[in-house]
């Protein structure tokens, strides 16, 4: 960072707390403009006289010419700029980093190291640095992380949906289009520019979008693992916990490393764009969320708006509804900001893939659905392990119809045994698809964060009301997903009272919508159990039957 106008302060160093706070404002410019008649205000005055008194004396004795300790503190001294949130309040802010200091993130310590290494290479290290900064913010699409200039090199000047990029060099070149404000020059700004947007100069893009629009799916840092992951193919740990010592040993170790980070830049912006187009995000507009799967586009004025990846969302039987609702399925199985595999899946596939088109991108979910089903969570010799499963099958399920023993899916697919809540969520997709058409209430299901296996047939039944014998009371037949609030509440209901309950509410899966049909089902006993588990059974094992279709 250039810090070029200050050297007029010279030997005065002190430290100020700054920002809203007018009378140090003007202290710190009356101080640098050398206004030889301005009264410093006393409560500024005890530091600057401490310096004055002290520091000649220090100088002296230590034999350093005032001349060296400025051009010491001014070459080497690093001043970091941190944006603290909206309303933060900026009292108590100061206090924590006057006791305890400002602590960084680990994705903004590995930064730091990959501009090490590019260190001889300025021109190199501001393309990381706008890069990085594009794509650190998660929430916002990676187009809008670079000026408008930018975007048009970069992502084509027609709606800014596509990466003709071809390797690190080449991004560089395109990164040094002239910017259009003072918010691009990124680490080339100069100390007086940062303080003059800080007055007011300098104002955003009329055109940016709102960070709170779109919640991501996965921060930062565990993203940078992934993009790791997919780049080299090696099983590295997908824990941001990890995340320094995983990149000394992959990237930042060797005489090549500087190369190494070369291409992880390039790589990452890749990926980034990837993953905004076709990984799903939590989007607020007009007072309502939902999940949303779409791509940044500009219209015939420049500006930016959004719209679905493949076609018309609405449309019964899209495919951009059903990746939406299948990547949603993932997700809420997996919560969880570390090890999604799922989406290490498909980012691998986005990566890899020549062209990506919405029938054959659904057909890898699909297919890594199923394998992380029955090659894994319903396994009889203790499954696969994820990364074998991504990277050396590609995706492809290893289980046939064939091999599938019926008395092994039994106990597999029953109560403390269901590995992972996406044996639920998989089947629930499944029937969304199958009955999407006929069913209005089914049409409009939509995934959400369910962690409690409800019992329908309660395991400790109300008086008067005889229990299950056990394995009926845990077959697959009488469970389904619902939320853990209520399933605290109606824990103990019978299947009537929680008919009834659902009959106002929305319901939880479209497993438990089905085993809640009163035209199917007049008692929810023993033989209905069994016959929505052979039901049920038949919907996943159908999948593994190559001339059945899902649809």
């Amino acid at each position: 960072m250039q810090i070029q106008s200050y050297k007029k302060l010279k030997t005065f160093s002190g430290r100020c707390d700054i920002i809203n706070n007018d009378i140090s404002q003007l202290s710190i410019r009356k101080l640098l403009s050398g206004e030889a008649n301005y009264t410093i205000p006393m409560y500024h005055l005890n530091g600057f006289r401490l310096m004055k008194k002290i520091l000649p004396q220090k100088l002296t004795e230590n034999k350093i010419d005032p001349q060296q300790l400025s051009d010491f503190l001014f070459e080497n001294v690093q001043i970091m700029r941190v944006k603290v949130p909206k309303d933060t309040d900026l009292n108590h802010y100061f206090e924590i980093m006057n006791n305890r200091g400002e602590q960084l993130e680990k994705h903004e310590v590995l930064k730091s190291r990959m501009m090490e290494a590019l260190k001889d290479d300025k021109e190199s290290q501001s393309c990381l640095h706008l890069v990085w900064e594009a794509c650190a913010n998660m929430e916002k699409y990676v187009q809008m992380g670079f000026s408008p200039k930018q975007r048009d090199a970069i992502f084509g000047d027609k709606d800014w949906s596509s990466f003709d990029v071809n390797g690190f060099e080449a991004l560089r070149e395109k990164v040094a289009q002239p910017t259009d404000g003072l918010s691009d020059r990124g680490a080339e700004q100069t100390l007086d520019e940062i303080i003059g947007q800080a007055r007011g100069d300098f104002r955003p893009s009329k055109d940016d979008e709102s960070p709170e629009r779109f919640n991501t799916v996965i921060n930062f840092s565990n993203f940078l693992l992934h993009v790791l992951r997919v780049q080299t193919e090696l099983d590295v740990p997908l824990d941001d916990r990890k995340l320094i010592s995983t990149f000394e040993s992959n990237i930042l170790k060797g005489d090549d490393a500087a190369e190494k980070v070369k291409k992880f830049t390039f790589d990452l912006l890749r990926c980034k764009f990837l993953y905004d187009q076709y990984i799903i995000k939590r989007e607020f507009i007009k007072g309502t969320d939902g999940w949303s799967l779409k791509r940044l586009s500009r219209d015939q004025q420049g500006k930016p708006y959004y719209k679905n990846t493949f076609g018309d969302e609405d449309a019964d039987g899209s495919d951009n509804r059903r990746i939406l609702m299948l990547l949603s399925a993932f997700h809420v199985s997996t919560p969880t900001l570390v090890y999604k595999h799922w989406l290490n899946a498909a980012l691998h596939y986005l990566f890899t893939a020549e062209t990506i088109l919405a029938d054959t991108y659904l057909n890898h979910l699909k297919s890594v659905a199923k394998a992380f089903v029955f090659d894994r969570f319903l396994s009889a010799n203790g499954g696969l392990d994820y990364f074998e499963m991504i990277f050396e099958s590609k995706g492809a399920c290893q289980t046939t119809r064939e091999t599938v023993s019926e008395e092994h899916m039994a106990t597999r697919l029953s109560f403390g045994n269901i590995e992972k809540n996406l044996v639920f969520n998989f089947l629930d997709y499944l029937l969304w698809v199958k009955h999407q058409t006929a069913d209005s209430i089914v049409k409009d299901y939509e995934f959400t964060f369910r962690s409690s296996v409800e019992h329908y047939y309660p395991q400790h039944p109300l008086p008067g009301h005889d229990p299950l014998p056990s394995d009926i009371l845990n077959s697959f037949g009488n469970l389904c997903l619902i939320s853990h609030s209520k399933n605290s509440r109606l824990s103990n209901f019978m299947p009537e009272a929680k008919k009834e309950y659902y009959r106002n509410n929305t319901i939880d899966s479209v497993k438990q919508y089905f085993m809640m049909d009163d035209k199917r089902w007049s008692r929810w006993n023993e033989a209905s159990i069994k016959t929505h588990f052979d039901e049920m059974k038949s919907v996943i094992l159908n999948t593994l039957n190559p001339a059945e279709e899902l649809e």
